[in-house]
């Protein structure tokens, strides 16, 4: 199999090891459109694959859900595409995983790079204790790990108090804005209209599903429909731009306006055309 060498309008590598996650929260973006669960790539399957990647500082891999930490080869992954293949790897986490098991498994050097946000972000919900999630951050904190907190807009009380606690301990919180059909900054509000037609798109991220098929986005990926290609075919080539039937039923993560992996705002993860 060959290298991928990523062009350099790609601005993200998304690796959903597994879209199950216990915490089954009603808003979560995962479940906007159709969502089906497929099967998974075993964590020699996903080592393999993932090590063609030829990542850097400022683009790792991204280790993500669902819930990665569920996953029952995380830990094997994760120390088999560091150690072994010297990958820059990130972490999306709810943090819902026995801490004990996470430090005896993972070293704080596996998720750890040069970047202007934390290589491992914990996602604050409304069912997680503030004290608890945050006493854990600041435990992971103190033992050289690199971590942060990230919470939706949507609950003003909750990140108050969160806000207050993190400042208390040094910890970064941040918000990001709730999206929804009604709520949200997008580059194309007609993409959520529920009104569809044919149009042309292109993806900036490589979004790889639980079974190693390639998406151009996470509507695509979560209703694991349109794929281009698989991890561990012997060539891949990224597309360009390509049809789409399914503008206005997009996954509001992919049409809204944000800040790219610099931190740089203004970011939509898809261009479309038509």
């Amino acid at each position: 199999m060959n290298s991928i060498i990523l062009p350099p309008e790609i601005n993200y590598i998304g690796a959903f090891i597994t879209l199950k996650c216990y915490l089954n929260c009603s808003y979560c973006l995962n479940k906007y459109d159709k969502f089906i669960i497929p099967s998974e790539l075993t964590p020699e399957d996903w080592i393999a694959g993932l090590a063609r990647i030829e990542t850097r500082q400022d683009l790792p891999i991204t280790i993500q859900g669902g819930e990665p930490t569920g996953y029952l080869g995380f830990y094997k992954l994760a120390n088999g595409l560091y150690f072994h293949n010297k990958k820059h790897l990130d972490l999306l986490t709810n943090g819902m995983f026995d801490l004990r098991e996470f430090c005896s498994q993972i070293s704080p050097t596996i998720f750890k790079r040069n970047a202007k946000y934390a290589s491992i972000r914990f996602s604050y919900h409304s069912k997680m204790s503030p004290i608890a999630l945050v006493m854990k951050v600041w435990e992971l904190q103190n033992r050289g790990y690199e971590v942060g907190i990230w919470g939706l807009d949507s609950n003003l009380h909750q990140n108050k108090a969160m806000t207050n606690l993190c400042e208390c301990l040094n910890i970064d919180f941040r918000v990001k804005e709730y999206l929804s059909a009604k709520t949200g900054t997008y580059k194309y509000p007609e993409a959520i209209s529920g009104v569809t037609k044919k149009v042309w798109c292109k993806g900036s991220e490589l979004l790889i599903g639980p079974s190693g098929h390639l998406f151009r986005c996470h509507a695509d990926l979560y209703s694991n429909r349109n794929w281009y290609g698989h991890i561990l075919d012997k060539e891949i080539k990224i597309p360009g731009f390509a049809e789409c039937n399914f503008y206005g039923s997009c996954n509001p993560c992919d049409i809204k306006l944000k800040t790219n992996r610099l931190q740089e705002g203004g970011h939509c993860s898809v261009e479309i055309k038509g």
